[in-house]
């Protein structure tokens, strides 16, 4: 069982620990995913994300970050990846892409250079034990179905889903 920096609270309270609940999903599921909570201490405030765990060695794909949703949508929106990937679904990175989402919305799966990123993704580097994984952030329109690198993207979605990864615009 691999450790976490949150651990010790399982001791304190008697609960399953952080490594544990990883543990657990990734048995039950194949993958984990790791829910984070907004920060409105911090300058612009963080939004809410979640990303995976164990999902190279289930699908092998990448580890997946998206954005400005909430726990159980995200597990929905990364439970369709690693589905689709499953079910033998090439998905290319840094292209977008249509049919994945519904209503033939677009997508692109934009790669995170966790050289920069990683303190965002603690639970993932903990879990790996500082060995190296790549991550993608999925990047997904808004209602107009705009993506967040274009100009018509909704001005007040900015700061809820932000592109960390690397994005190719024409």
């Amino acid at each position: 069982m691999k450790d976490h920096p949150d651990d010790h609270l399982a001791d304190k309270f008697g609960a399953m620990s952080a490594a544990e609940k990883i543990e657990w999903m990734i048995e039950t599921d194949g993958w984990a995913l790791e829910p984070v909570a907004a920060d409105a201490s911090t300058d612009p405030p963080t939004p809410a994300y979640a990303y995976t765990i164990g999902v190279p060695q289930a699908v092998g794909f990448s580890e997946v970050a998206v954005f400005g949703l909430t726990p159980v949508a995200a597990k929905g929106l990364l439970g369709l990846v690693v589905d689709a990937c499953r079910g033998g679904t090439d998905i290319p990175l840094g292209i977008e892409l249509t049919g994945l989402l519904d209503n033939d919305l677009r997508c692109l799966f934009a790669p995170v250079d966790l050289r920069e990123w990683a303190p965002m993704f603690t639970t993932a580097t903990s879990w790996y034990r500082g060995e190296g994984y790549e991550l993608v952030q999925l990047v997904y329109p808004d209602r107009n179905g705009f993506m967040p690198y274009e100009a018509g993207f909704d001005q007040r979605m900015r700061y809820a889903q932000p592109v960390i990864g690397t994005v190719q615009t024409a």
